[in-house]
Formats: C-alpha cells, sequence, structure tokens
C-alpha cells in the first residue's frame, strides 16, 4: 500500500551544493534519497517545498516522499533516516499524511530569516551564518523601504534570472527587521520575510536592495520605483546565500494521526 510521509528537516548548508541534486556534488536531497534507498532497497524521489540555493540553511524545510516499502510508522522512519544522513542534517519529525500530499504543489506560505553582522570583528563562529558589513546601516530607512514591499504586487525586479514562474505576482504578510548584539557587542541586523510564495532569489534580491537604502545610496521610495519597473538589473545585488535561512513552510493539509 502505498503511503506518503512529511519530512521536516533542518541543515547547515555550508557544504552543500544547495537541494537538488546535482552529479558529483553533495547535496540536501541527494543525501536523504540515498539514506531511504540504504533502508529500503528503493530509490524515491524526495520532493521538497522549494529548492535552497548552495549555501543557504534550513530551520524547518518540508519535504514528502510517497512509498509502499516502508512498513513501520512514521517517527521510526525519521528515526532511521537520521542514522543514515550527516550530523549537518536532521530529520526532525516523520509525520504520515494523505496519499496525494506534496510538499512543494501544497505549500501556503513561507518565512524566511536573513542575518547581517554590522561592525565589529569578524565572529570567529557565526561568519558562516552572517553577512558582515563594515559600515553602519540606516535601519530606519530600510524600514521605511520594508513597509513598501508588503502586501500584493508583481515582484519581478526581484526575480533572479533561471527560474521563469508563470507569474511574478506574490503576497508578502510580513518583512520585520530586528536589531540586537552579537557575543562581542557587535551589531546585529535580522531580516525575516514571509509570503505566500517566493521568486527564485527573491529574498536575497530583496536584502541586497535594502543594504543599498540602509547606505545611503537611495531613498525608501526608491523601493517603489523597482516595483513599478519590474527590472532586475535596477534592484540592488543579490545578498549573499550564507547568511539566508528557511524558518517554516506552512500547509492547510494535516498529518493522518491528527486529522478527526
Amino acid at each position: 500500500m502505498l503511503r506518503t510521509f512529511r519530512l521536516t528537516i533542518g541543515y547547515d548548508g555550508f557544504r552543500y551544493a544547495g537541494w537538488q541534486v546535482q552529479a558529483d556534488l553533495p547535496t540536501i536531497q541527494g543525501e536523504l534519497q540515498r539514506a531511504f534507498a540504504e533502508l529500503t532497497g528503493e530509490r524515491v524521489s524526495i520532493t521538497g517545498s522549494g529548492r535552497t540555493d548552495s549555501g543557504v540553511h534550513a530551520i524547518a524545510q518540508v519535504a514528502s516522499l510517497t512509498t509502499d516499502a516502508w512498513r513501520s510508522s512514521d517517527a521510526a522512519l525519521g528515526r532511521a533516516i537520521n542514522t543514515k544522513i550527516p550530523d549537518d542534517i536532521t530529520v526532525y519529525r516523520c509525520e504520515e499524511m494523505p496519499v496525494d500530499f506534496h510538499a512543494l504543489r501544497d505549500a501556503v506560505g513561507k518565512r524566511y530569516r536573513y542575518q547581517m553582522q554590522i561592525g565589529g570583528v569578524r565572529d570567529a563562529f557565526d561568519f558562516r551564518y552572517f553577512w558582515h558589513h563594515h559600515v553602519q546601516l540606516d535601519v530606519e530607512a530600510m524600514r521605511q523601504a520594508a513597509a513598501l514591499i508588503v502586501g500584493t504586487q508583481d515582484f519581478a525586479c526581484f526575480q533572479a534570472t533561471g527560474s521563469e514562474r508563470k507569474t511574478t505576482v506574490r503576497t508578502i504578510h510580513d518583512l520585520a527587521l530586528t536589531t540586537g548584539q552579537g557575543r562581542a557587542g557587535q551589531g546585529q541586523l535580522i531580516v525575516e520575510v514571509e509570503a505566500n510564495g517566493f521568486l527564485y532569489n527573491m529574498v536575497r534580491n530583496i536584502v541586497g536592495s535594502l543594504v543599498e537604502v540602509g547606505r545611503g545610496k537611495h531613498p525608501p521610495a526608491w523601493i517603489e520605483e523597482l516595483i513599478a519597473g519590474r527590472d532586475r538589473n535596477q534592484a540592488g545585488p543579490t545578498a549573499p546565500s550564507h547568511a539566508l535561512f528557511l524558518l517554516r513552510v506552512d500547509y492547510d493539509v494535516q498529518p493522518l494521526a491528527t486529522r478527526t
């Protein structure tokens, strides 16, 4: 009997070439599919909620797989996979879902976090997870610009080439900037973005454009011009991948164990 499982996965993307399987390169999808094949002898495609790029991390990526080769419980499958994958990847939860559940098609929203260090010296522990800016940023101006991005709009100006979509219209529900301090007192700026879906490199392109505002290269109202112009070449640079985390993926479909 076919069964479908939802995996909630965390990973440090530092040494991986992203989510999607690539020939001769380590990837998250590749490690999970190899582990499942070792456990069951069956080669299945494990579908992610989206492709994270090389170096991007996940607190809670979601993936799905459908198989008739697993007879035990969903929790046992999660534990078994964890014995076969590297230590920098963890299956936090494995839940049995309706057989037609699909991690990509059924996702209704996602939230990402982007981390920046402002000033100070490089942190020996956090340098892999923060984009280090040696100059100060005008955070209030960045917040004003961010407010202009929230809502349902055509975000073609923030879509990188290489992954065309039927529509570039998305709804951004929340775009929050918060400040803090690191271990050595250095400033930190955290950007979190929540939307019903994202275009290719959209979060990193938004962050890159907000940083242009923070550095005083453009006023906050420039963001309105970018969105209206729909031209990626006019927006800011793509922020580095190593400081981006997929925080959460949302679904309306519930696991079988919780359905009433």
